[in-house]
C-alpha cells in the first residue's frame, strides 16, 4: 500500500471498493463481495438505491446548506413522520450516534435541572455497551481498551452487568437521573437483552422519577424487523438516539424524546452547525418511504427468519467452527469457537464481507433488501470458509501429532 496521509486509526484492511450494487461490492480489481457487514448496519436499503440516488440527487440541485438559524421544511417533514411513527414528540438531527447520544445525555440532565433536580445527573450504563467515542459516550460505555490515555474519564455514569434487576435497583441514589441501554447489544457481541428486564428497568424508572432512555443507533429503523427495537420488546423509552440506518449511508442521527423529556431543551440549550441540513433531510425521508411502504418489515422478518435457519444449521455443521448463532431480525450474530478475525477473514476470502465485534462473535447485518438468493449465497459462503478452518484445524492436529 501507497503511504496514506490518514490518521492511523483504523487497521484498515488492504480492499478498497469503487461502486455498489444492492447487496454487492464492486472492488477497485473488479471482484464482487456480498455485503453483510452494510457500513456496520448503515446502508440498510443496500448501495445506489435509486430511490435514495433520486432523492439526494435532486436536492443537491436545489439547496445544500442554510443553517438552523431558518426553518428547513423537508426537517420538520421528517420530524413528523418519525414522530407519528414512535412514541416521540420531538426530534433533534445531529450527523452520527454520537451525537445523538450526547443529546440524549445533556437531555436527560437537562430534564432534571429544569424540574429543580440538578443533582440528578447520573445515568446507569451496563457493561458491554458500545454508544459512541466522544468523552461522554465512550465513559457511558465504560470499555477501558477506549478510555485509556484520555485523561480522567467523564463522571456520571455507573456501570452495571445487564440482566439484574436488583443491582439496578440498589444503585439508584438521590443522584441518579437515568437509565441507559441498547436493546440489542452490537459491538458488545449481538448480546440480545432480555425482554422481562428492560420491563423491570421502565418500572424501575416509573417509581424513581428516572428517564428511561435506549440507544438504537444500531437497532433501529427495521434492523430488528419492527421499525425500532423497543416496539418489538414493548418497552417504550422517554429518550432515544438513533443514526446508521436513518441517513440510508448519509451521515445522520437523531434524538427523540417525548414532549415532557425534552422539557428542558429550550433555545440555545443545544445546536448543531451540520445537524438536520437539507441533504440528509433529503434522504433520510426517502429511506422512511422505502422502509414504511406496506410489506417491507415484513421481508425483513422473513429473511431475518431464513437467515437464522441457514445459519442453525451451518452451526450444526461446523461445531468446531461456529459455537452460537444469536440475534434478532437482520442483526445477526456467529459466536467463534476459535478466534471471531479467523473467521472474518476466512469469509472475506470467500468474498463475504462481515464485521467482529466483542463476545468473540461476527457480525452479519446484511442490507434489510437482501433476499433468499443472497442468503442461500451467504450461506454456501460460510460453508466453505468454515470447512476451510475445519481443514487447517485437522492439518494442525496432525502435524502436533507427529511432533508429539
Amino acid at each position: 500500500m501507497a503511504v496514506s496521509h490518514l490518521l492511523p486509526t483504523y487497521a484498515r484492511v488492504d480492499l478498497a471498493f469503487e461502486r455498489g450494487e444492492g447487496c454487492w461490492l464492486i472492488a477497485t480489481n473488479g471482484e464482487r463481495y456480498l455485503d453483510f457487514t452494510a457500513g456496520i448496519a448503515v446502508n440498510a436499503l443496500g448501495h445506489a438505491h435509486p430511490h435514495l440516488v433520486k432523492a439526494l440527487t435532486e436536492q443537491a440541485q436545489k439547496l445544500w446548506h442554510v443553517s438552523n438559524l431558518y426553518r428547513i421544511p423537508e426537517g420538520e417533514r421528517l420530524a413528523a413522520r418519525l414522530c407519528e411513527a414512535t412514541f416521540a414528540d420531538y426530534v433533534f438531527f445531529g450527523n452520527s450516534g454520537a451525537e445523538a447520544m450526547e443529546c440524549a445525555i445533556k437531555m436527560a440532565r437537562k430534564y432534571h435541572a429544569a424540574s429543580g433536580r440538578p443533582e440528578r445527573y447520573r445515568i446507569i450504563t451496563f457493561e458491554g455497551a458500545f454508544h459512541g467515542r466522544t468523552l461522554a459516550t465512550l465513559a457511558a460505555g465504560g470499555q477501558k481498551k477506549y478510555l485509556e490515555g484520555f485523561g480522567p474519564v467523564v463522571d456520571g455514569f455507573d456501570q452495571l452487568v445487564a440482566g439484574d434487576l436488583e443491582a439496578v435497583r440498589r444503585a439508584v441514589t438521590p443522584e441518579t437521573g437515568a437509565i441507559l441501554i441498547e436493546p440489542i447489544q452490537g459491538e458488545g457481541g449481538v448480546r440480545v437483552i432480555d425482554p422481562g428486564f428492560l420491563k423491570g428497568l421502565r418500572e424501575i424508572a416509573d417509581e424513581h422519577g428516572l428517564l428511561l432512555i435506549f440507544d438504537e443507533i444500531q437497532t433501529g429503523v427495521g434492523r430488528t424487523g419492527e421499525l425500532f427495537a423497543y416496539q418489538k420488546v414493548g418497552v417504550t423509552p422517554d429518550i432515544m438516539a438513533i443514526a446508521k440506518a436513518i441517513g440510508g449511508g448519509f451521515p445522520m442521527g437523531g434524538c427523540l424524546a417525548t414532549r415532557e423529556a425534552a422539557k428542558g431543551m429550550t433555545a440555545g440549550t443545544h445546536g448543531s452547525t451540520f445537524g438536520g441540513n437539507p441533504l440528509a433531510m433529503a434522504v433520510g425521508n426517502a429511506v422512511l418511504d422505502v422502509v414504511l411502504a406496506p410489506g417491507f418489515l415484513d421481508h425483513v422478518r422473513r429473511m431475518g427468519l431464513l437467515l437464522k435457519q441457514r445459519l442453525a444449521e451451518l452451526k450444526d455443521r461446523h461445531p468446531a467452527v461456529i459455537a452460537e448463532v444469536r440475534g434478532e431480525g437482520l442483526l445477526t450474530g456467529v459466536r467463534a469457537v476459535g478466534p471471531a478475525v479467523e473467521l472474518v477473514d476466512a469469509l472475506r476470502a470467500e468474498k463475504l464481507i462481515s464485521i467482529a465485534s466483542g463476545d468473540n462473535v461476527v457480525r452479519l447485518v446484511p442490507p434489510l433488501i437482501i433476499g433468499e438468493a443472497e442468503i442461500a449465497e451467504a450461506a454456501a459462503r460460510i460453508d466453505r470458509a468454515a470447512t476451510r478452518i475445519e481443514q487447517a484445524l485437522a492439518s494442525s492436529r496432525r502435524v502436533q501429532g507427529a511432533v508429539g
